[in-house]
């Protein structure tokens, strides 16, 4: 007579009996499709939680990224106090609420202070907080406060617009809603004059229109 072993003890056998050097997500996966109905065994999901496993640690290497050693050697003294902006760095995240993406347009402005930083180094910092699981708000105050105190800029602004797949796939389901967060610090915040010469610079940047 076959032996009938539980969903629960089928799972625990999966897991127990993975490899060591086995990544701990793949067999997290292999049970979440279990517990969806799905056989991890058949020939279309047979290397799923590996490639699900390889996916999420990319998308969440914030984490282990140090921002000093992202811009070590990347700041650079120079006399020069007009308005520095790197606009329309795209962006990908994942909601900590339900572990779906967000994603758009980041603007970044800021006043230098005797130094100035390497260009590419602004998307790099964009997309070490943006590789962990965030909120919009949080994720657009944590750039904005790191470039302000490794900057020492008179000014820093950022301002993100997003879909939310959350929104989208799910929940109210409105494909078409865009999300606006920012960040006003120091004269940004201020000084009115110079925060209308940076939203005016990045005016027509957004995710509604593509570009």
């Amino acid at each position: 007579m076959a032996k009938v072993v539980s969903g629960a003890r089928a799972r625990r056998s999966r897991v127990s009996a993975a490899p060591t050097d086995q990544d701990p997500i793949e067999g997290l996966m292999t049970n979440l499709l279990l517990e969806l109905g799905e056989d991890p065994d058949r020939n279309g999901l047979l290397n799923t939680p590996k490639r699900v496993a390889k996916a999420m640690r990319f998308m969440t290497q914030g984490y282990r990224q140090d921002i000093d050693h992202l811009l070590n050697g990347a700041l650079f003294p120079i006399e020069y106090d007009e308005m520095v902006i790197v606009k329309d760095i795209d962006f990908f995240s994942m909601c900590e609420h339900h572990l779906l993406p967000f994603f758009g347009k980041c603007h970044v402005g800021y006043l230098p202070n005797k130094k100035v930083v390497g260009l590419s180094k602004i998307p790099r910092v964009v997309d070490a907080f943006s590789r962990r699981l965030q909120v919009q708000e949080r994720l657009t105050l944590q750039i904005a406060e790191t470039l302000k105190k490794k900057l020492n800029a008179h000014g820093v602004a950022v301002v993100m617009e997003a879909r939310h797949l959350c929104m989208m796939m799910r929940g109210v389901e409105k494909q078409n809603t865009v999300a606006v967060s920012s960040s006003m610090l120091g004269v940004f915040r201020t000084q009115q004059q110079t925060r209308e010469e940076f939203l005016k610079l990045i005016r027509g940047s957004s995710v509604r229109d593509g570009n």
